[in-house]
């Protein structure tokens, strides 16, 4: 074979494999779509990976609760899922009080925006209102309507605690009948 051939096929072939992408899912492909009409859908991805409620300890891996009239409108929206024998639990939850209308509402220390992961499996338990934990992020409240009971909305925050991983909390989307 001609040295110029050759050459030309070793060049095309190195030009095919730089052009390569990682065909790799992207993990938010296997989260439940961001919709406002009540699907009762919960899913984000923690540190990278997707997270979807999953098994069951006796009570719903999914809530959401909103009283309008109690301390001007609380929300709390939890969720969890069990792996293996059910001893390895994660928890992420997150809400606030005076939750009238649609809005962006932002995690401050100490303010009335909180947000929560617990990990059962290494004992790190994360809650923006503890001194010790550090909490940056919010929600975002799309459709609250209160005649049809539909409440949904994203979510996005990143905690952090001595002496556990950081956690962070991407592309998080709840649709809720109530």
């Amino acid at each position: 074979m001609n040295k110029l051939v050759l050459h030309a096929l070793l060049l095309a072939a190195l030009l095919d494999l730089s052009q390569c992408k990682n065909n790799g899912a992207d993990p938010a492909d296997q989260l439940p779509p961001a919709t406002q009409s009540g699907e009762n859908t919960f899913g984000c991805l923690v540190n990278g990976q997707a997270w979807t409620p999953r098994g069951n300890d006796g009570f719903s891996n999914y809530s959401v609760s909103y009283d309008p009239v109690y301390h001007f409108g609380t929300l709390n929206v939890a969720a969890y899922r069990l792996s293996g024998n059910g001893a390895d639990q994660q928890t992420i939850g997150f809400g606030s009080d005076s939750i009238q209308t649609t809005g962006s509402y932002f995690l401050k220390k100490g303010g009335r925006h909180q947000a929560g992961f617990v990990n059962r499996a290494n004992g790190c338990q994360y809650y923006t209102v503890d001194v010790g934990t550090y909490g940056k992020g919010g929600f975002t409240i799309t459709r609250l309507d209160r005649r049809a009971g539909i409440v949904s909305g994203t979510f996005w925050f990143t905690l952090y605690k001595p002496g556990c991983d950081s956690i962070r909390v991407t592309n998080g989307r709840f649709d809720r009948k109530l």
